[in-house]
């Protein structure tokens, strides 16, 4: 089969497409072949060496597909089976992969292959931002940066069907139509406007309950300052860079505010976390609450340009490879 593999850390240059063998899946395991494949930004850490792997590896966490044969002592899927997962060990940008089948949840048939793709590492992410690592509340006002994200369009639409008001930021004006269209009610240019300021306004001076940064070094001071007394700042990612390193006391300083760096894997942790966070996700999608925006598709040969356009920032929903 074919796969994308690296032996380097680097730009998105150290990726190349393989034949590879795939060995028979091992007890516990299925073999998934591969309808679509999600790609994300921590797809990025882990070929640019800031999460490293072993080398040389493959690449990616996300895709969904039909089982086509299962190890010994799997009951849970059968070949034949649709199903999708993004917590499973990186190989996910290849024609098939071998999976735990622990990680692997069935698709309604509502769902198809290229949603779940795109939906199922961003949308549990959104399910945990919101719902458990700060559950939002109706009537509340959030700040979400990237609102024209993957995540970020998943979640505009997300909070706003559990009642909130919804602020968030883009990186140029062109983005800011397409995410009033999914679920935020104001928008800011991070390039342009004095964000900190008018989220100051917007709420009175009060500031907001919590804000969720996936930006990360750009935004990360100016995020505390958009908080409220006791606010939490949800740190989810680095886009543009790692934060840098800072004195616990400014967080006393700016409001006793709490500070979390939370990660998909520790929320679903065990099959039924996992299980239960992709029920919530597929029944918001299937409900018409949540749409799942493919703003971008790529062969697997293309995956490069693929990750040269995450970097970019021009993207704008969701990016998928097509094996």
């Amino acid at each position: 089969m074919k796969a994308i593999r690296f032996a380097k850390p680097g730009g998105p240059e150290v990726l190349a497409l393989q034949e590879v063998e795939l060995a028979a899946p091992g007890p516990g395991q299925a073999t998934v072949r591969a309808k679509a494949i999600g790609v994300n930004f921590i797809d990025t850490y882990h070929r640019s060496g800031l999460y490293k792997l072993p080398l040389p590896s493959g690449l990616g966490t996300e895709a969904a597909g039909v089982v086509e044969a299962v190890g010994e002592g799997v009951t849970t899927v059968k070949p034949g089976d649709r199903v999708a997962y993004c917590t499973a060990p990186v190989g996910a940008y290849a024609e098939a992969h071998n999976v735990p089948a622990d990680k692997l949840v069935k698709l309604p048939e509502a769902v198809s292959e290229e949603v779940a793709a795109a939906a199922m590492l961003k949308g549990l992410t959104v399910q945990y931002l919101l719902k458990q690592t700060y559950p939002v509340r109706n009537g509340q006002t959030i700040l979400f940066h990237s609102a024209a994200g993957g995540v970020g369009l998943i979640a505009g639409q997300w909070a706003k069907h559990l009642g909130c008001t919804v602020i968030g930021t883009v990186g140029s004006d062109d983005k800011i139509e397409l995410a009033k269209r999914n679920g935020y009610d104001r928008l800011l240019n991070l390039r342009q406007d004095e964000w900190v300021t008018r989220v100051r306004e917007w709420t009175g001076g009060a500031g907001v309950p919590v804000v969720y940064d996936s930006v990360g070094k750009d935004t990360f001071m100016g995020s505390l300052d958009c908080l409220q007394p006791r606010g939490m700042m949800v740190s989810f990612g680095n886009s543009s860079g790692a934060v840098p390193a800072f004195e616990p006391s400014i967080l006393s300083q700016k409001g006793s505010l709490y500070l979390t760096r939370p990660t998909l894997f520790h929320y679903a942790s065990t099959p039924g976390e996992l299980q239960a966070m992709a029920g919530d996700l597929f029944e918001v999608i299937q409900s018409g609450a949540v749409a799942i925006a493919i703003g971008q598709r790529f062969a697997l040969a293309d995956a490069r340009a693929a990750h040269e356009a995450l970097h970019s920032r021009q993207t704008t929903g969701a990016t998928i490879l097509i094996p």
